[in-house]
Parts: structure tokens; sequence; C-alpha cells
């Protein structure tokens, strides 16, 4: 099969290559998906780097998440068959023609819904659930901060959580950033490169979660933005992940810091937190209240320029690799 490997281990865009590697074989608890589109993340840039190594047994593949078509069940699944549209979480090994996922981190792909449109869902949509909803605790009648609008965490933030009942502010780089956030949902847009977002926020009643990607001098700006019993979410460090802090304004207002990654989770949690979104947050998806974004698409033999994209901070939703059939 087609994939794509980074030449030298690590590297620059430029080191993504598309070369011949051996077709994954089901083990008795996977699936055997034939790959319509992969979503691309900010964490294959990072791998690419040679920042995030992927979990031990995992492919060294880049790719995160994946919608296809299911070609063979392994000897154990009984829920998947040969012919199901399926969307799905990966440890690794997404770019590519072929990739296989342990059945239970696999969910159905909506009526209604391309695989192109479905591949940008599972990394996003499963690290806001369990963030902003899980460890978060938004409830409906509630207000999330949300940072990095354009990004494919922010754009899904965005209509989980108007899709929950919530109130959304967002923070973004310029007008035209802050206008699309405000046309997908957001109801108020913050200017980062000319307002205090700490500021704006108070004076239209505080936050009561605030996800951030940005860390840095964020975090301190974060506490000033949240209400008492306020919850702040980390889950990326953009902008530096070194900070000092006054400990009292956490006692005094109250305050919960929580943080995750998502990657390196044990399958039984994967399978859990899978179960979960399917429950809880997919008939949001289903119904139409959750629809991504998709800024730009690349074929597979474009990955590189794909990260280059992604890398210019300009993208306003999710990037997306096609795969021909």
């Amino acid at each position: 099969m087609r994939a794509i490997t980074i030449e030298g281990g690590k590297g620059p865009a430029e080191a993504l290559k598309i070369t011949e590697a051996p077709r994954p074989v089901p083990q008795p608890h996977e699936i055997l998906i034939r790959v319509a589109a992969a979503g691309v993340n900010r964490p294959d840039i990072a791998q690419r780097e040679g920042n995030y190594p992927p979990p031990p047994g995992a492919s060294d593949i880049l790719g995160l998440e994946v919608a296809g078509t299911v070609v063979k069940v392994g000897a154990a699944v009984s829920h998947w068959q040969a012919g199901d549209r399926v969307c799905a979480l990966l440890p690794g090994g997404g770019y590519a023609e072929y990739t296989v996922v342990d059945a239970r981190h696999a969910l159905p792909v909506p009526e209604g819904l391309s695989l192109e449109q479905a591949a940008g869902l599972p990394e996003t949509v499963f690290t806001v659930f369990t963030n902003l909803f899980e460890r978060g605790r938004l409830k409906a009648g509630e207000t999330a901060l949300i940072h990095g609008a354009n990004s494919g965490i922010g754009v899904t933030a965005i209509a989980m959580a108007k899709a929950a009942g919530a109130r959304v502010f967002v923070t973004a780089r310029g007008e035209a950033k802050c206008a699309t956030a405000v046309r997908l949902g957001a109801d108020l847009a913050i200017d980062v490169t000319s307002e205090d977002f700490a500021q704006v926020v108070k004076d239209n009643g505080g936050a009561d979660v605030v996800l951030d990607i940005i860390g840095g001098d964020y975090f301190n700006c974060n506490i000033d933005a949240l209400n008492e019993d306020g919850r702040l979410v980390q889950i990326a460090t953009l902008g530096g992940n070194i900070v000092e802090t006054d400990l009292l304004r956490f006692m005094f207002k109250r305050l919960t810091l929580c943080a995750s990654t998502l990657r390196g989770r044990p399958a039984a949690e994967k399978a859990r937190l899978t179960a979960a979104i399917r429950e809880q947050a997919w008939p949001w998806v289903e119904q139409g209240k959750v629809q991504i974004p998709i800024d730009r698409r690349f074929p597979l033999e474009e990955a590189a320029q794909a990260h280059k994209w992604l890398e210019q901070g300009q993208q306003f939703g999710k990037v997306v690799l096609t795969v021909d059939p």
C-alpha cells in the first residue's frame, strides 16, 4: 500500500515522502479500514519534528484519525462487518491507504456525511468531549472560553458547546477569523491582536470553563477571566509550557486546573470514551448540530504541503488528506 513516511525519522515538512509499506493485518480485536481520508493535526507535526513519539506498539506512520470503509474484521469482532462506513481514532497509521484500529475505537459515519467530513471528527471530537465536558464539566447555561477558534479543536469546541446549550466566547487573531467564528456559532469573538481577552470576558460575565491550547502568557489571563468555581483545562502549550502564577488567586476563586493528553491513554479507556461519545455526543453529529468545516483538502502524496499549511496557522477548520480509491 501507499503510505507517508518520515525520511530520516524526523525533519521538516519536506521529509514527508510517499512510499510503499506493508498492508497491516488486523488482530482479533481490530478492523482493517480502506482509508478514504485522514485528518491532519498539530500532533502530527510534533511527531514529524521528533517531539511526539508514538506510544509503544503503535504504527510509526503519522495520522491519528481516518474515515473509510471496513474491508476485514478480526476474529473477535462482532459489531462491525465489511462494507461499514466508519471513522476512527488511531494511535498512528492514518496517512496510508489502509490502517488497522481497535474495533472499539471506531464510530459509524452518519448518513449524509461524506467520508472526508468524517475524517476530521475523531481526534477533535474525542479531545473536546473528554476535556470540555468530562474534565471541564461544562453544562447548559454556562460560559465556555475557547482559545484558537480557527483550529480544528476550536471549531469543534464551538459546535459541541453550542449543541450542549452553553454560551461560547472565543479568541482568534484578526477580525476576519473572529467574524468567521461568530458565523459558526460563537456568541462573542475576541481579537487578541487588539483586545485584552481577559478584560473583555470579565466585562461580559466571565467564563466558567476555559479550554486552552496556548499556555504561556495566556495562563494568568485565563485565571483573571474565570468566574469563581471556574475550571481551566489545558490541552496544549503552543505559547509555552513554563508559567509562573500566584496560587492564592486559585484559592480565592476556588478554581480547578486540569490537563490531559489523548494519544497515550490505554485502549480500554479509549473504548470507554468512544462509548460515551456514541451515546452523548454522536447524536449531535447525526442531527447536524455539530458540523466541522473542512478548510483544505490535499491528496495523500501532498502531505508535506498540508503540514506547511497547518504550520502557517491560517486555516479555519480541519485539514484533511484524501486517498484515491
